[in-house]
């Protein structure tokens, strides 16, 4: 049988080499959202570099890259996502060997630039979350929907990716209490999240009005009603809650500044600072848990302690429990 022959490694991989090594890169990345960030990263790597006099894939090649990201004002950690990018791509082209090992190396050891303090983020006050979801007209279905969607994002501290990819089926109840179980978080880690009553409230109105029964909790629907197999896009969740921030005066609000949003609430309110870890499913909470052997709490979710009214939705979600 004819065997297919590699090209022997050099300094300078061609563009399909760098595209195969693009692929290999994004197939080994588990969450979407980083598949995203990688993907348009490497392939802005890849635009300057077929763009530039260049003496090949190297080392100096990638300092001056990290230079030209400097010069466009960007900040610390976007430039360094960028700069982990490009060493994962020069790996898996060391890997499929279309570049020599030794410049893998070298390109390895580039720094990222070091950050000058740190970004706090944005978030609302409590009169600034109530008057968002006030601002949401619950009179048509799309904005039922909306409504529901920032719901979880203040009320759960959910991602956006999260929302989009939320199951009718994982709506259960847990010591009396509604949750959002097996949730699929960043790193593919599982958590099971409490939803505040008047968030069950929004989710209970938009189900029954779009006649929502199976699949995904926000499925794409078509303007005639017409549902589809497929869910909503995570650009629909950013667009909601840029729509409504600007409808209340707070420019550039993002779907992420409303997980921070709860967070800061629940802190606010009284919420334990491990039962907010395990709200939000960050990293450090197995840790914590195994240190301190604390147990997530249901029945005092930290979660239910900010008050936010949805008086006009409540007669309804009680009718629809009857």
């Amino acid at each position: 049988m004819p065997t297919t022959k590699l090209s022997p490694a050099s300094a300078a991989p061609t563009l399909p080499e760098l595209e195969q090594s693009k692929k290999a890169v994004l197939d080994a990345l588990v969450s979407q959202n980083s598949r995203r960030a990688y993907k348009h990263a490497i392939e802005a790597f890849i635009t300057w570099y077929c763009s530039e006099p260049r003496i090949g894939f190297n080392r100096l090649i990638v300092v001056r890259y990290r230079s030209f990201l400097e010069s466009r004002s960007l900040s610390a950690a976007t430039v360094n996502l960028h700069l982990s990018a490009v060493r994962r791509l020069a790996d898996e082209a060391a890997d499929g060997g279309w570049l020599s090992p030794e410049l893998a190396i070298g390109i390895r050891r580039v720094n990222g630039v070091k950050a000058l303090g740190r970004r706090v983020g944005n978030w609302l006050s409590i009169d600034q979350a109530q008057e968002l979801l006030r601002t949401v007209p619950l009179t048509t279905l799309r904005g039922k929907r909306d409504a529901a969607i920032i719901g979880l994002l203040i009320g759960c501290g959910l991602r956006r990716s999260e929302v989009v990819a939320l199951r009718l089926d994982q709506l259960q109840s847990r010591e009396s209490h509604g949750v959002i179980v097996d949730l699929v978080g960043k790193g593919g880690r599982l958590r099971t999240v409490p939803i505040p009553t008047w968030c069950s409230n929004l989710l209970a109105l938009w189900l029954h009005s779009a006649n929502v029964t199976h699949g995904k909790v926000f499925p794409h629907t078509s303007k005639d009603g017409t549902q589809h197999e497929t869910e909503v896009t995570t650009s629909v969740v950013w667009t909601a809650v840029r729509r409504y921030a600007k409808q209340i005066g707070v420019a550039h609000l993002a779907p992420h500044d409303l997980r921070r949003t709860c967070a800061r609430l629940c802190h606010e309110a009284g919420g334990e600072l491990e039962q907010i870890q395990f709200l939000l499913g960050h990293a450090p909470v197995q840790t914590t848990e195994r240190y301190i052997g604390c147990r997530q709490n249901f029945k005092k979710a930290a979660n239910d302690r900010f008050p936010i009214s949805t008086t006009e939705v409540s007669d309804f979600a009680q009718q629809t429990r009857r």
